[in-house]
């Protein structure tokens, strides 16, 4: 998705009263799946829009953002280390690490 259409979609989400999350990369070092910058929309049903990059990666910033959601109400910033399964069966191949912002919306 786009930045407009990720921003549209909030809207709309929010218009239906609907609790979400946007996660946004602040910052990249090494090798990453997406690049600063990239957005995702998580609702608090599941859904999502958008991406941050797949993987375990991106199943750590959908937990961060149920938590949030369900719990916190609070924004987080998530280091996802992306090296350290190198090597292992189902690791990530990246080899990098990124920096996400989660909020609330």
């Amino acid at each position: 998705m786009t930045e407009l259409e990720i921003f549209q979609k909030l809207s709309e989400l929010k218009d239906r009263g609907i609790d979400v999350c946007l996660a946004t990369i602040v910052e990249t070092m090494g090798s990453t799946p997406r690049e600063t910058g990239a957005k995702m929309i998580m609702c608090a049903d599941g859904n999502t829009y958008g991406s941050v990059g797949g993987g375990c990666g991106e199943n750590q910033v959908r937990s961060a953002a149920f938590r949030i959601i369900l719990q916190t109400k609070k924004p987080e910033l998530l280091e996802i280390d992306l090296t350290d399964d190198l090597g292992t069966k189902g690791g990530d191949v990246c080899g990098g690490k990124l920096w996400v912002f989660v909020e609330p919306f």
